[in-house]
């Protein structure tokens, strides 16, 4: 099963747009097609400066969870006005982080790619550091919450499996944040099958589509009141709620794929130029109020729903901005490296945390204290994260995104054009010697011969006065 690129046949993502040309501009020679992709650049700092500050939201928010394993503030009315502030994180970064997922992989999409070689690439990126930084939780945190984990839970957690099972303590087993990889594996399965779907939307219905799939995720909670058993179980950090509802409507990888999918439509609706962007500033302004207004409407509206359209408004105004090639505060070398690594530092935070509770015994701490000790926290995390990115994440990319005979072939290709440049070059290099010579020849041939010194026979003329000569 092939696995097309959006762009035209024979054409791919462009390395850069041209100076102070729209992104949409269309081609010399022709307008554009109304289904034709507009050029775009290959990388997207933007959004990668993006994923650090939603990383460093969820590592706030678990910070101030009301666990025994992690909790730090002596002061309890202090850790419950942080965690109320920080209530809605749920509801904004995972939204974010699923559709950023289905944006990026339809606007990198590579002509002529097959759905083995995509999923050979997406394990190699996510599978070894998610295995490293399960084994460190598992070694240093035995369980969640000093629940310790069951061989089914470590199995089901290990193979990214336990968000499948409707049982709270198993979706957080092991590593806590793993549950999100879980809908993620499963998003990568699906992708190829989504693609097909995706590549036979004319481009003028998307934006049917789109609000198709918005009112699909505004309908999770009321599906999940109508058809979910409320049960006696109740979410650890929020007493008064259903953990069969949170399941179903927050966890369960299934219901999770309609903000996928509404990354790879608006992703799609961007590169056909069919989206209206109404830029970074206000998707921002947007995203910080429907966040506010988040913590004061019901809680499973919040977490689901109220955040998902000001998210991918901001996903789309990011790439277009480096599309366009504007300045954005994300897009400098410090975001980008942070976002670079953020994925790393999202596996490690958790485990972070409840280990240094574990070396701080029971005690509890002031304010000022807790905040240093959570600078630490943070600092140990990026550290770690940094060395997980670069000694596991990156070189097993490169080593495993491609079989042998996929590097092979590269290679050999990457020597064949070598080897064809350097004949060229010696062909040019040729052609300019010859080039030279015949114009020294030339050259020679054209100038005026020298007149020889020799005597000339001067008659008896007048002379200058006029006089005869003698």
């Amino acid at each position: 099963m092939s696995i097309e690129s959006l762009t035209r046949p024979g054409t791919g993502p462009s390395t850069g747009t041209r100076s102070g040309a729209p992104a949409d501009a269309a081609p010399l020679g022709g307008a554009r097609p109304a289904d034709a992709p507009a050029p775009r650049v290959g990388r997207l700092p933007t959004l990668t400066g993006l994923r650090f500050p939603a990383a460093l939201l969820v590592f706030l928010f678990h910070a101030v969870l009301p666990f025994a394993s992690i909790r730090l503030f002596a002061d309890p009315g202090v850790e419950r006005g942080i965690y109320h502030a920080l209530a809605m994180v749920a509801g904004l970064t995972m939204p974010f982080w699923f559709m950023l997922s289905g944006f990026i992989l339809i606007w990198s999409a590579r002509e002529g790619d097959t759905a083995p070689s995509f999923w050979r690439r997406r394990f190699a990126k996510i599978v070894p550091p998610y295995v490293v930084a399960w084994v460190l939780a598992l070694v240093l945190v035995d369980g969640v919450d000093g629940a310790p984990t069951t061989p089914l839970q470590g199995f089901l957690s290990l193979f990214m499996l336990q968000s499948w099972v409707p049982d709270i303590p198993t979706n957080f087993a092991v590593n806590n944040v793993g549950w999100s990889l879980s809908a993620e594996a499963f998003f990568y399965l699906a992708f190829p099958a989504l693609f097909l779907v995706l590549k036979r939307i004319p481009a003028h219905r998307l934006k049917y589509w789109i609000g198709g799939v918005v009112a699909l995720i505004a309908a999770t909670p009321l599906v999940t009141y109508a058809i979910i058993p409320v049960g006696t179980e109740v979410v650890p950090n929020e007493p008064g709620q259903s953990a069969h509802y949170f399941w179903f409507a927050y966890v369960l990888p299934a219901g999770r794929l309609l903000d996928f999918a509404l990354g790879m439509l608006v992703g799609r609706a961007v590169v056909l130029g069919r989206w209206r962007n109404i830029g970074m500033a206000w998707s921002g302004l947007l995203l910080a109020v429907t966040y506010v207004a988040g913590l004061y409407v019901p809680w499973l509206w919040g977490i689901r729903l109220i955040c998902v359209v000001p998210a991918a408004l901001l996903i789309a105004a990011g790439a277009l901005a480096d599309n366009e090639n504007r300045f954005t505060i994300f897009r400098n070398r410090p975001m980008v490296w942070l976002g670079e690594i953020s994925f790393a530092f999202y596996l490690v935070h958790f485990t972070v945390l409840e280990y240094t509770r574990h070396l701080l015994g029971d005690r509890l701490f002031g304010t000022p204290a807790t905040l240093g000790i959570l600078l630490g926290e943070l600092v140990v995390s990026v550290l770690l994260a940094w060395a997980l990115y670069s000694w596991v994440e990156v070189p097993l990319t490169r080593r495993w995104s491609r079989s042998r005979k996929d590097r092979e072939a590269a290679e050999a290709a990457k020597a064949a054009r070598a080897a064809r440049a350097a004949a060229a070059a010696k062909v040019a290099a040729s052609r300019t010697a010859a080039e030279t010579a015949t114009t020294a020849t030339t050259a020679t041939a054209i100038e005026p011969a020298p007149v020889a010194a020799t005597a000339t026979t001067v008659p008896a003329a007048a002379g200058a006065d006029g006089g005869k000569g003698l």
